[in-house]
């Protein structure tokens, strides 16, 4: 029996649905970051000449990479075993002139070898097909996505209201 849903091989996880916690980020200094989770998760974002924080680039990028990582990663650990490695490499150039990154390159570096080649085809295949189907990110990419930007008025501190 079937656990896919329609559409979607045995093979390709459903990806479960996005959380609706509330994300943000506040200002640490000039130009820095940082960004939380309501689930307890914080980053540090900024520009590279503040050393060890993640550029938003850099943040877009990894974000993609992990996402085709999880989209995949069912169907590796099926053919490969639950202990498989993978790095996923990302890189795109940004555009300057534009300010926007053109293209966005993704690689698996994964070990196949123990695969002959028609089941090696039939594993990357079926990856791909994943990805395409549950990578939330890379398919907002690729479609493009509209962002509604508004401004509101956070108090001022130390003004409670009695």
């Amino acid at each position: 029996m079937s656990t896919a849903p329609v559409g979607l091989p045995d093979d390709i996880a459903p990806s479960s649905p996005s959380p609706t916690d509330a994300l943000w980020v506040e200002r640490t200094g000039t130009r820095t970051y940082r960004g939380f989770s309501a689930r307890g998760a914080s980053i540090d974002i900024g520009p590279a000449s503040e050393g060890a924080v993640f550029t938003p680039g850099e943040l877009l990028k990894i974000a993609l990479a992990a996402c085709a990582g999880m989209s995949s990663d069912v169907t590796f650990a099926r053919r490969l075993g639950d202990d498989y490695r993978v790095t996923i490499h990302v890189d795109g150039t940004k555009d300057l002139t534009e300010d926007r990154y053109p293209t966005l390159s993704e690689r698996f570096d994964v070990d196949l070898s123990s695969l002959d080649d028609a089941a090696r085809e039939r594993l990357l295949t079926v990856a791909e097909r994943a990805i395409a189907k549950t990578c939330t990110v890379g398919n907002t990419l690729k479609a493009g996505a509209s962002v509604d930007l508004s401004f509101g008025e956070a108090e001022a501190p130390g003004s409670e209201e009695s």
